[in-house]
C-alpha cells in the first residue's frame, strides 16, 4: 500500500522510505525516545563487559528489570543465539549491571530490587529476514523484534514482529546449553498463565471483560508477571486474576477519574501491582458496564 502526505489544497504527495545509513542513526532516535516508544528508562550506551558490547541498556520500572537493545542493519545473524548470549551475560554478571545503573542514574539499586526473571532483549532493525521472524515463534521467548522505517516526510514507524507459536522455547534446548540455563531463570508470562489462577467463573468473567475492552480501537494485551495490561500507546488499565475475584486498576492519576458511584479505591499512597491510582474488585458482572465507562475515560485521555 502506498503512503501519501496531504499537502495544501488536499494535494497528495507520495511518501518514500528514507533508509537509515548507519545503525547509529537508529540508536540515536530510539535512545532519545525510549520513554515514549517503549516506556523504558535509558541507562547507558555502549556498555562493554566480557568482550560483549551492549548497544543500549535500559531499565523497565514497571517490571523492575533490565532490558538490552541491539540495533541491526544486516540479516546474517541469529536473533535466538545472540539474544540468549546477552541474557546469559546479564544473569552471570548481575552486579555489573546494577553498578552501571547506579553510576549512571545516581541510584541505589540492590540485587534484591531487580526481578531478573523479567530480563529481555530487543532487536531493532529496518528489516528482518523470514528466517529471523519465524525463529521467534515461541510463546515464552524473552526476545522481541521491532522493525523501524523512516520516511521522506520525517515520519517514523516502529512495528513489533510478534511470534505466533504455541510451543515453549525449552523444546529448542531440552534444558541444556545457554538457552536451557537462561530459561531456568527468565520467565515470560502468557495471558493464559495469569488467567489460570482464577476459578472457572472468574476466568469467564475476565474473558467477558476482555472482549469489551478490546472493542476499543487499537487496544492490545500485554501480559506481565503480576498482571495483564491493556495498552494503546500507554497502559489503559491492568488486571490481576485472583482465585475468586478480579483486581482492576485504571491508569489515571488521583483526582482525574470521574467515579460517580464511588466504587474505585484510591491506591495512590500504597504499593500495588498494576498501573494507576484507582483500584476496584470484581467478582460478578453487576458493575461491568459502569467499570467499562471508567476504563474509557483512561482510553480517551490519550487522545
Amino acid at each position: 500500500m502506498e503512503l501519501f502526505d496531504i499537502k495544501r489544497g488536499d494535494r497528495l504527495e507520495s511518501v518514500r522510505v528514507k533508509p537509515f545509513r548507519y545503525e547509529k542513526d537508529i540508536q540515536n532516535i530510539v535512545e532519545k525516545n525510549l520513554i515514549q516508544v517503549f516506556d523504558l528508562e535509558f541507562v547507558c550506551s555502549e556498555m562493554t563487559i566480557k568482550n560483549f558490547r551492549i548497544d543500549t541498556l535500559c531499565y523497565d520500572k514497571s517490571n523492575k528489570s533490565f532490558v538490552i537493545i541491539e540495533y541491526k542493519k544486516g540479516k546474517s545473524y541469529s536473533v535466538i543465539d545472540q539474544g540468549y548470549s546477552y541474557l546469559s551475560l546479564m544473569l552471570n554478571n548481575k552486579s555489573d549491571f546494577i553498578l552501571e545503573y547506579n553510576e549512571n542514574k545516581s541510584g541505589n539499586l540492590k540485587r534484591g530490587n531487580i526481578d531478573w526473571t523479567q530480563s529481555k532483549v530487543l532487536f531493532i532493525s529496518p528489516n528482518f529476514s523470514t528466517y529471523q521472524k519465524e525463529s521467534i515463534n515461541f510463546r515464552d521467548l524473552p526476545i522481541e523484534l521491532y522493525e523501524i522505517k523512516r520516511f521522506s516526510n520525517n515520519s517514523i514507524i516502529i512495528n513489533q514482529i510478534k511470534g505466533e507459536g504455541s510451543e515453549s522455547v525449552s523444546k529448542l534446548s531440552k534444558g541444556k546449553g545457554v538457552i536451557g540455563k537462561v530459561s531456568k531463570e527468565v520467565k515470560v508470562y502468557s495471558e493464559e498463565d495469569i488467567v489460570s489462577f482464577g476459578e472457572k467463573e472468574i476466568q469467564s468473567l475476565y474473558y467477558s471483560l476482555r472482549s469489551s475492552i478490546l472493542e476499543l480501537e487499537d487496544v492490545e494485551i500485554q501480559p506481565r508477571k503480576k498482571y495483564i495490561g491493556f495498552v494503546r500507546d500507554r497502559n489503559i488499565c491492568s488486571v490481576f486474576i485472583q482465585k475468586k475475584k478480579i483486581k482492576l486498576w485504571i491508569n489515571m492519576k488521583k483526582g482525574e477519574l470521574n467515579d460517580g458511584q464511588g466504587i474505585m479505591r484510591d491506591v495512590s499512597h500504597i504499593g500495588h501491582h498494576g498501573i494507576g491510582d484507582y483500584e476496584t474488585l470484581i467478582d460478578n458482572d453487576d458493575d461491568i458496564e459502569y467499570i467499562l465507562s471508567m476504563i474509557k475515560q483512561s482510553y480517551y485521555k490519550q487522545d
